[in-house]
């Protein structure tokens, strides 16, 4: 974990999203030293400033709920996301959100991190927010599922898998955590 969030915290410190953080991009040699690879879909950033990119990047079981939404404003939290996605793979030994279509994959995401507050939905303003704001609401239930996880992981989690893109932190401050 540390390794990864170590190279995302490199990438992003330069100006580049990866926008595609999952298992198969994570390459591990024999002695153990991960890079991240596969930057196909990579694309630079500058803090502060906008300028629109696509919301179709990152393999479904991976991508942030911001994306599913349309947003074509974004930053490294979309790459934070995934890593939480991973981290909890990592420990549950299976992906926890295996969605087939988007809306199946939003659907799993409500279900597992909450529904959004009214406050963001109406601060985040994103293309497909009417077709995906559920009449159901879902309470938060990461801890809740994923009990077993050591704490230190499952405070990690909490964070990574935020729905609110603003509350995900930074590599730098998940490299802090105890994981």
């Amino acid at each position: 974990m540390k390794q990864m969030l170590s190279g995302l915290e490199h990438c992003h410190s330069r100006g580049i999203l990866h926008r595609d953080i999952k298992g198969s991009n994570l390459l591990v040699d024999n002695k153990g030293v991960l890079k991240i690879g596969d930057f196909g879909l990579a694309n630079s950033f500058v803090p502060g400033q906008t300028q629109p990119l696509t919301s179709r990047v990152v393999t479904l079981w991976y991508r942030a709920p911001e994306l599913l939404l349309g947003a074509t404003e974004y930053g490294p939290a979309i790459d934070l996301w995934s890593v939480g996605c991973i981290l909890a793979e990592l420990f549950a030994r299976k992906p926890i959100m295996p969605g087939r279509t988007e809306v199946e994959q939003m659907h799993k995401i409500f279900k597992l991190c909450g529904s959004p507050t009214d406050e963001y939905w109406r601060k985040a303003k994103l293309p497909h927010a009417s077709s995906f704001k559920s009449q159901r609401v879902y309470k938060r239930r990461v801890s809740d599922s994923f009990k077993e996880f050591p704490s230190s992981a499952l405070a990690l989690l909490e964070v990574l898998l935020a729905i609110d893109p603003e509350e995900r932190g930074t590599a730098s401050s998940a490299l802090k955590s105890e994981v």
